[in-house]
């Protein structure tokens, strides 16, 4: 069954429905749909093990974020699909969470995830420490025959250095996936949406992410991190954290050229490969260099 097919039969409708596909998704298949005078987001996936996304953890990150006031409701859950409140605002993109006053908007919503969110988890949910998930990569794309693969080796040693200079952890519960899309400003307020990734984690990982998502100025970046954690950061912590946000874009590199060999959906993987990696490599050069 095609995925319009699968959005239009959802036992949850009232009426007949006409899903009207949603742009964007580079996970799923999304559409929306308008029923008995509301409006709904259905997101068609299935387990990706590739990418280490099983849809019981989503739905689990997905109630409880909705429970931490930070989330749409959970209105349909089946196997394959998820049937959530459509949220009418506006889908941030890198400018956007740029723009002056918006991470006094945002950072809130990441504290609230870190630490309200775990509050109302119920059952099994994952863990996801970015560098198992580089390994994993590593590994896939040498069993694929990966169009990179003659770079893998130092990616390799990069990450395990990487792992050795962010050193011991705090553990909150990270969404995992701060890009700006993820975000909607429906004029009051932000959301934060898509759990396919979320899982306990550092904060690190979340606070690099959306710096290196966003393209965020050192200052921000200080601005971030001192925020967060209620006093200028040291050296160590500032050391530590770049070192984060260097592992957090080879991670989205490395899913990106999974995703080459793996991926059904419709999305040009490799431009966003090839700006990835550029990003990594920025990155990975200056906090070389500050060392």
């Amino acid at each position: 069954m095609q995925a319009i097919e699968r959005a239009a039969s959802l036992p949850c409708w009232r009426g007949r429905v006409e899903p009207e596909p949603l742009g964007g998704g580079i996970t799923n298949v999304n559409f929306v749909v308008e029923d008995a005078g509301r409006k709904f987001v259905v997101r068609i996936g299935e387990d990706i093990p590739v990418h280490g996304v099983k849809r019981f953890n989503e739905l689990a990150a997905s109630r409880a974020a909705h429970a931490a006031g930070i989330s749409p409701a959970v209105v349909h859950a089946e196997p394959g699909a998820l049937v959530i409140d459509h949220i009418e605002g506006r889908t941030l993109d890198a400018d956007a969470v740029r723009e002056a006053g918006m991470l006094e908007r945002i950072l809130p919503l990441v504290r609230t995830c870190h630490r309200e969110v775990p509050r109302h988890l119920r059952g099994a949910v994952l863990v996801f420490w970015v560098f198992h998930v580089l390994r994993d990569y590593l590994h896939t794309l040498r069993e694929g025959g990966s169009r990179h693969r003659d770079r893998l080796a130092a990616f390799a040693q990069v990450a395990e250095r990487l792992e050795g200079e962010v050193g011991r952890i705090d553990i909150v519960f990270g969404h995992n996936d701060l890009l700006a899309g993820n975000f909607i400003d429906d004029g009051e307020r932000l959301w934060l949406i898509d759990w396919d990734y979320a899982g306990f984690n550092s904060p690190l990982f979340d606070l690099g992410g959306l710096a290196s998502n966003n393209e965020l100025s050192p200052d921000a970046e200080r601005w971030l991190l001192d925020t967060y954690f209620g006093d200028a950061v040291d050296d160590d912590l500032w050391r530590r954290y770049r070192a984060m946000k260097c592992a957090s874009l080879l991670r989205e590199t490395l899913w990106s050229m999974v995703s080459e060999i793996h991926s059904e959906l419709d999305f040009d993987y490799s431009v966003y490969t090839a700006e990835n990696l550029e990003r990594f490599e920025r990155a990975l050069d200056q906090f070389e260099k500050d060392s």
